[in-house]
């Protein structure tokens, strides 16, 4: 039996259906997945080894220029792609309209959540199946149930199991001298940022412990925020410019990671990495890190706290 799954973006998102493959697999070992996913990310849904084939889409590029995607082809040769397979189930694990119109392009009975239970509920009018989840669920745990149901196998909470194989994706798995942290500083909203000086004080007080602090950064204004936390301080190690592959194995050989609300931060939580996470609009509680070893504070807290924190999570394991 194979199936399609559509789920785009973001990382966070893309993160958060891991699981429910994995589920999927152990109650039915004989499916096959494929995946369409933004291009940005591709490398994430290839580390499940249920995943057969990613298909890459380019919505956020797309969009930028409509006109000159038309003439290169380049969105009927993502179409073609797409067709190419008859698919037994198409998921939509996305619940947006672009990821409705995705699984209707796709050949097969394409299913989703609820118009009363998804993001935007002009999408459910792609599927030919929808099925109600609780909002009171945690997105992880929304998507374990709808392919629990589409696929009709009994869900169970636990275990959780992100099912990552690192090599599958070409990670390296060794976990060096675990003497650095990793600060995940940068994130998409404005409402989402730490203060900088805080990130600042809070290295301080890493390096003054002892650890070594490692900056990844994403965008220009992220690696100008990485360059003032690190002013001055021999010990934080401002990274280059990596895939997800790579900073996925700086985090699995780090004593553990601080971020902000961040796609990086959910990746930490699937490799089961000991992580603090400062949240301010978002409800942790239905959409923060899931896994185990995760605390999650708000944005208002002070740096000693923060640290205090990771400090007694790190020390307990």
């Amino acid at each position: 039996m194979r199936i399609l799954i559509v789920k785009v973006s973001s990382l966070g998102d893309i993160i958060h259906t891991l699981p429910a493959v994995t589920d999927a697999q152990r109650a039915h070992p004989g499916l096959t997945f494929d995946w369409v996913v933004e291009e940005n990310f591709v490398e994430v849904p290839s580390w499940h080894p249920a995943i057969n084939k990613v298909i890459p889409v380019a919505i956020r590029r797309w969009r930028l220029n409509l006109f000159k995607t038309y003439l290169n082809r380049e969105f009927l040769s993502f179409k073609e792609m797409l067709q190419g397979v008859h698919y037994d189930l198409v998921i939509d694990a996305q619940g947006l309209i672009k990821s409705g119109i995705i699984s209707r392009l796709s050949r097969g009975l394409t299913v989703g959540l609820s118009n009363s239970t998804i993001k935007e509920p002009l999408a459910s009018l792609f599927y030919n199946k929808a099925y109600s989840v609780s909002w009171e669920e945690h997105a992880v745990d929304r998507v374990r149930q709808l392919f629990s149901r589409a696929l009709n196998y009994e869900y169970h909470q636990y275990p959780l199991d992100y099912g990552i194989e690192l090599e599958k994706g070409n990670v390296n798995h060794t976990e060096g001298k675990r003497n650095h942290i990793i600060f995940l500083h940068g994130t998409t909203r404005a409402s989402k940022y730490w203060p900088k000086e805080k990130w600042r004080y809070l290295a301080e007080l890493a390096t003054g412990y002892g650890y070594d602090v490692v900056l990844p950064w994403g965008t220009s204004n992220e690696k100008k925020r990485a360059e003032f936390i690190g002013e001055g301080n021999l010990n934080v190690k401002i990274l280059g410019k990596k895939s997800l592959s790579d900073i996925a194995t700086v985090i699995i050989s780090s004593k553990g990671v601080i971020a902000v609300d961040t796609g990086l931060g959910h990746l930490a939580a699937a490799l089961s990495k000991s992580t603090v996470s400062l949240y301010g609009p978002t409800d942790p509680a239905l959409c923060g890190t899931y896994g185990r070893n995760q605390i999650h504070l708000r944005l208002e807290n002070d740096p000693n706290v923060v640290w205090d924190k990771f400090e007694k999570l790190t020390n307990s394991l």
